[in-house]
């Protein structure tokens, strides 16, 4: 039996650029399930997306996923792409064995948590939060998106490619800077009233989100992260959210220990794969 791809219709290119495409995965012409393919709208044209990939109930577990996946590489490829980049809900093993197997890499993932409402979040003593100052936001934005663009840097992004996504996703997130409705930046101060991190959550609905969160280097090592995550749990909570996301890159063995012992469960894991 043979596993292709026959399209739905023509190719979609948004006013930004981005291309599109939904697909049937076929079995000899007989329908079995669907994907979705686009370009990257933030790394650009020259990395792909999987968006979506389904295999209908009674044709799973045949090798469908895995020669459709692999034919949905070749279609990106053909688009010049060369990386692609997909998504797996935490819950679906299957999924995500599959990506391992085709050779995929986990460079982050996401995790939630769901907070339970019974007042505010009690910091350690000494430490508070402050709003951020004007002074202080735009030494803040400068590293903030110097910092993110390294960490997709390290870990394979071409620097071009990272840069653009830092200022792609910061200019999504945060489109009016530090006024930008439902933003929340925060300065950490410990007992001697020394400013030793910031942070950075959306109070996004249903789930709140916790972009960035920064001890400063030399404060590190002393709790502030865990009072920075307290933080950011309290300003979510008196918002009147009940859920909180945040973003780890492999590899930050640390900050995943942290929030591990916070509780957070790990939601998507994001995948990449070269296809050069």
């Amino acid at each position: 039996m043979t596993t292709t791809l026959r399209p739905t219709g023509p190719i979609q290119q948004s006013e930004d650029g981005v291309r599109s495409r939904h697909y049937q995965v076929c079995v000899n012409s007989r329908a079995v399930g669907e994907t979705e393919l686009a370009t990257h709208e933030a790394f650009g044209p020259e990395v792909g997306r999987i968006l979506s990939l389904r295999i209908d109930e009674p044709d799973r577990r045949r090798g469908r996923g895995t020669v459709a996946a692999l034919a949905a590489e070749e279609v990106l490829r053909s688009w010049g792409c060369r990386r692609v980049e997909a998504s797996v809900p935490a819950e679906s093993t299957a999924a995500v064995t599959l990506a391992q197997a085709l050779g995929y890499i986990e460079r982050n993932r996401q995790l939630s948590k769901p907070l339970t409402a019974g007042g505010p979040v009690e910091l350690p003593d000494g430490s508070r939060g402050r709003p951020m100052t004007d002074d202080e936001y735009e030494p803040w934005l400068a590293a903030g998106q110097d910092a993110y663009a390294r960490s997709w840097i390290e870990r394979g992004v071409p620097e071009a490619e990272a840069r653009a996504k830092a200022a792609h996703d910061h200019a999504r997130f945060m489109p009016e800077g530090r006024h930008t409705p439902g933003v929340v930046l925060r300065i950490l101060e410990d007992s001697a009233g020394a400013a030793v991190g910031s942070l950075w959550v959306s109070l996004g609905d249903p789930m709140a989100y916790v972009f960035d969160v920064k001890v400063d280097e030399w404060y590190r090592g002393r709790g502030h992260g865990r009072s920075l995550m307290l933080l950011a749990e309290s300003e979510v909570l008196a918002a009147g959210r009940d859920v909180l996301g945040l973003n780890v890159f492999a590899g930050n063995i640390p900050a995943l220990c942290l929030y591990e012992s916070l509780g957070y469960q790990p939601l998507t894991y994001y995948l990449y794969k070269s296809l050069v």
